[in-house]
């Protein structure tokens, strides 16, 4: 495991960033090394110590002090799951006010495989600046996993069930492809 490739998975403050840490053991069978780093909306949804258990390292959500050594050893990929609209909209303004935010936006600068979930409510989700930023993180290379049709979304004030819309077997897929494509 320790020369397995590390996915860095980024939790946005979702209602399926709880079910998070069941799906990490799959995608460590699948020959990753997973590190969590969550915005701090998520830390509202994620079980930080779980994590810490399943994936062997702590889960970051805020920047470190410059003379700190790094937590984490460097990503080879970045899923966001669940990316918010507020995530997706602003990995495109380029704002790294969050280590979340900072680490995607490395991750873009760098080139590294990324993959982003978007789960908005139906409503954000026509809001006209989203439509826009899906397509330009498409557009730099970014596999966004937004299609309607295909994934559900929420309606606004859905509550719990919403989690259940969230693509996860559609995701592993995904994961899959991209670590068959790594050395």
């Amino acid at each position: 495991m320790r020369n397995s490739p590390v996915l860095y998975v980024v939790a946005c403050g979702g209602r399926s960033a709880a079910q998070l840490v069941d799906h990490l053991p799959d995608w460590q069978a699948d020959g990753w090394r997973t590190c969590v780093i969550a915005t701090p909306m998520g830390t509202n949804f994620i079980d930080r110590e779980k994590l810490q258990q399943v994936s062997g390292h702590v889960v970051r959500f805020a920047y470190k002090q410059p003379d700190e050594p790094d937590a984490l050893p460097p990503a080879d990929a970045v899923v966001i799951a669940p990316a918010t609209f507020n995530t997706i909209n602003k990995m495109v303004s380029g704002n790294s006010d969050t280590l979340a935010l900072g680490i995607l936006n490395e991750a873009i600068g760098l080139g590294l495989p990324m993959v982003a979930v978007p789960t908005p409510n139906a409503a954000l989700a026509r809001h006209p600046a989203f439509p826009a930023s899906v397509a330009t993180l498409r557009s730099w290379g970014i596999q966004v996993m937004f299609d309607p049709r295909r994934f559900p979304l929420p309606t606004p004030n859905m509550g719990p069930p919403a989690a259940d819309l969230f693509p996860w077997e559609a995701l592993r897929t995904e994961l899959v492809a991209i670590r068959g494509r790594l050395p």
